[in-house]
């Protein structure tokens, strides 16, 4: 996609600092980094969200995002890591590039990500969940 950021980067049309790459994927340093090590990991090829990425490619994603973090703990010292993705609007997608946070953590960051869950949710979330079925 011409016009997309990552799309950009993936080609070289505008520079990043690279710490991985392979045929399918790369791993850019967000610009705007919330921690130390603050990673973003995107197909090259461009897809819109999770719902969009072929399953091969979210693969390799995942793959890479432990790497990295095994790589982290081990060199930068973190000791713990949140991966992070937003797809569609309603999740607060604002780059419409599928793309994975990964952002180490270090005791005592002050990076609070804790969801206050709605118990009042339960029942309803699980009969929702029993009409799913996968296997």
């Amino acid at each position: 996609m011409e016009s997309c950021i990552f799309c950009k980067i993936a080609r070289k049309d505008i520079p990043s600092l690279c710490v991985y790459g392979d045929d399918l994927v790369m791993a850019i340093a967000d610009i705007e980094p919330v921690a130390i090590g603050h990673t973003l990991i995107i197909p090259k090829q461009h897809y819109l969200d999770v719902f969009d990425i072929p399953e091969p490619t979210m693969g390799r994603l995942s793959n890479i995002a432990q790497k990295l973090a095994k790589a982290y703990k081990t060199h930068l010292g973190i000791q713990g890591v949140n991966l992070l993705n937003a797809s569609g609007k309603a999740a607060q997608q604002t780059v419409f590039h599928f793309h994975l946070h990964l952002i180490p953590r270090y005791n005592g960051d002050g990076i609070d990500l804790n969801f206050k869950g709605n118990p009042d949710l339960r029942e309803e979330s699980e009969a929702a969940l029993k009409k799913i079925k996968l296997i």
